[in-house]
């Protein structure tokens, strides 16, 4: 029996974006955002990216979407090459493949109210015509949690979460099949992270979502993920489901990584791995495996060909020759 094919499949995917100097603005470098990344989401499945800041996290959730215009590479949803699709084509498809950014303080038009926020989709899409657009308005907002009254208030009305609430009303108004939730936490308060999440993950199972979870704080993530996706300077370090990584990590990025991660029981030590120096400028990463500058196991082969990212158990894949 065949698997089910993939919601999204990116094959390649590359960003770089162009450093100029000089009085005539000449290009004189590229910053390697994105750089060679492949992978698949399965549908109905959360996959979870972790990184450093830099990484270029951010700019592949928005590859994807063609927020950001890929430099080489394809991203296919349900089978369509959507890297070749012309903006017209590429119009229709926004109502499937939506995203929560990460700053709702930054995110939502302060001149707007809550209604105008969440029904700007809606009238762009044909979605809700006459009357029933408030209803489908009211509708959105009390699927996450907030009430009919909200409508006709303003942002600065409300809170860091219910901001974020809003942004995720924003992102379903038009029923979308996939979502790029860019950090959709890390602006927010501690205590709040957790209604965030739960959230997301009740929407998920309610309304078959299939979700792109970026985040900083790994025990979130293992939290959401089915499977969960490592990235540093720009590549893909290891991918595998999110209870394989976290007990037993292949790459040494990643292990260093889940080192950081507290842990609740106060009697299991874990040895803290530090890693030397600094992330390499992405204008000019390190030959080879682009992690050596840090590792604490590179040795010579390291510098020459990037390493591929290679399945090393069922499901599991790493990009280290060491391992």
């Amino acid at each position: 029996m065949n698997a089910p094919a993939p919601l999204i499949a990116v094959q390649g995917l590359r960003a770089h974006f162009p450093v100029r100097a000089g009085l005539f603005s000449r290009v004189v470098g590229h910053v390697k955002a994105v750089d060679d990344v492949t992978f698949q989401i399965g549908r109905g499945e959360v996959l979870g990216l972790v990184g450093e800041s830099g990484s270029g996290k951010t700019t592949l959730g928005r590859a994807i979407l063609r927020l950001v215009e890929p430099t080489a590479g394809r991203v296919f949803f349900d089978g369509e090459d959507i890297t070749a699709a012309p903006q017209e084509r590429l119009r229709a498809l926004r109502r499937d493949m939506q995203i929560v950014f990460q700053d709702p303080y930054a995110s939502l038009n302060p001149r707007l109210t809550v209604g105008e926020i969440v029904g700007q989709a809606l009238d762009i899409h044909r979605l809700a015509p006459g009357k029933q657009r408030r209803a489908r308005i009211v509708d959105l907002l009390e699927r996450v949690g907030l009430a009919a009254r909200h409508v006709d208030r303003y942002p600065h009305e409300f809170s860091g979460g219910q901001r974020q609430r809003i942004g995720i009303a924003r992102a379903l108004a038009v029923s979308p099949r996939f979502i790029v939730a860019d950090e959709p936490v890390s602006a927010l308060d501690v205590s709040i992270r957790a209604q965030v999440v739960n959230l997301l993950e009740d929407l998920k199972t309610e309304l078959g979502l299939t979700i792109f979870f970026i985040a900083h704080d790994l025990g979130i993530v293992e939290h959401i993920s089915d499977r969960v996706m490592v990235m540093y300077l720009g590549r893909v370090m290891e991918i595998a489901s999110a209870e394989a990584l976290y007990v037993r990590p292949r790459h040494p990025y990643t292990e260093a990584l889940l080192s950081a991660v507290p842990i609740p029981d106060p009697t299991v030590k874990r040895e803290r791995i530090l890693l030397r120096g600094d992330m390499p400028s992405p204008i000019s990463p390190p030959s080879g495996c682009v992690f050596r500058t840090r590792c604490p196991i590179a040795g010579p082969e390291c510098a020459g060909a990037p390493p591929p990212l290679e399945e090393v158990a069922p499901g599991h894949l790493k990009a280290c020759f060491k391992r």
